[in-house]
């Protein structure tokens, strides 16, 4: 029921998986402002999951994947620019094709090229999906069973409090039929469910394994990863903005595009990494930034999400829409 399995992996040749990649790369490299490729891969796993534990849970379930993915480089020496694209999904014929991957890393990566730098200034950043995933990564950290326990989260003792904005509506699901994140249980045979983790901004749950959960009191959540705890499909719900509906609201602000760096402290909830984007002015993108820092605290930041986007896409098991958050520092100059 839950979709995880693709009989079609033990027909597909090995020739037809090296061609993929090639032609997914090819297609990239017809773009004269591509100076280079750093490869494409296709990769596919099946597997088979059988689990057996003392208290008599056994039982077993099947699961496939498949990935296609391309790294490109733009520019040259003094003014490259990098960046890449993939798509992964549980079924063949539901992947991207190779001219979709391809010039979507070829935009992500030439929209970077000539970028400027900035003052350093306090303004609304527009998250991507993919750093609103990253973003999202960093608030599963911070609320996972062991990080309570050990407390090494500014989550510690949050429990039932608003910790973020009403607009605010975070899931854990394990059991959305054939998304990337869900299993029928977890590496402890816990069932797989639907939990509830952030509701109007409250704190509803934290996620567990059944350790955290007796070391806290509470009770698994089914987050098991057979040596702490894993997201299934942890998502921000959507909102109802496209995202050029965003951009296009903002006098001035910056569209944050990757980070690059560590900086990031589950004790304090504080966020400070090296950042490449897009500056918006007047409601456009105006031109690339480069050579940037956004600051802020993770609390803070889910407090102040002014606009969430209509445009949440199951690419992983953390996930999430475009977001604008009011405020975040960005240093430069």
């Amino acid at each position: 029921k839950l979709q995880l399995y693709d009989p079609k992996i033990k027909e597909i040749p090995l020739e037809t998986k090296i061609d993929l990649a090639r032609q997914t790369e090819k297609i990239a490299l017809q773009d004269k402002r591509i100076t280079n490729s750093h490869g494409a891969s296709f990769s596919s796993l099946e597997s088979l999951r059988v689990l057996a534990n003392s208290r008599g849970f056994v039982s077993h379930y099947q699961e496939t994947s498949f990935s296609l993915t391309v790294g490109l480089q733009a520019g040259e020496t003094d003014n490259r620019a990098e960046d890449f694209w993939g798509h992964s999904s549980r079924f063949f014929d539901q992947l991207e094709p190779p001219e979709k991957i391809a010039r979507k890393a070829v935009t992500r990566t030439t929209r970077l090229l000539h970028p400027r730098k900035i003052p350093t200034q306090q303004v609304p950043v527009v998250f991507e999906p993919e750093m609103t995933s990253w973003l999202l990564g960093f608030l599963f950290v911070c609320l996972s069973g062991p990080s309570i326990y050990q407390k090494t989260s500014f989550l510690v003792n949050k429990l039932g409090k608003t910790i973020a904005g009403k607009n605010i509506e975070v899931i854990d699901d394990g059991l959305l039929p054939g998304k990337l994140g869900s299993r029928p249980f977890d590496r402890e045979g816990v069932p797989c469910r639907k939990t509830k983790v952030l509701e109007m901004g409250r704190l509803k749950s934290y996620l567990l394994d059944t350790y955290s959960a007796r070391r806290l009191g509470l009770k698994s959540t089914g987050n098991a990863s057979g040596g702490g705890v894993r997201p299934n499909n942890f998502y921000l719900k959507a909102g109802d903005k496209s995202p050029a509906e965003i951009i296009s609201s903002l006098e001035k602000g910056f569209l944050l595009v990757r980070t690059i760096g560590h900086g990031l402290n589950p004790v304090t909830g504080e966020i400070s990494r090296g950042a490449f984007g897009l500056w918006i002015e007047k409601g456009e993108l105006a031109y690339p930034v480069a050579e940037v820092t956004i600051s802020g605290n993770l609390q803070d930041i889910l407090k102040q999400v002014i606009f969430i986007g209509h445009d949440l896409e199951f690419r992983s098991a953390v996930c999430g829409p475009t977001i604008a958050v009011e405020g975040l520092t960005v240093a430069g100059n």
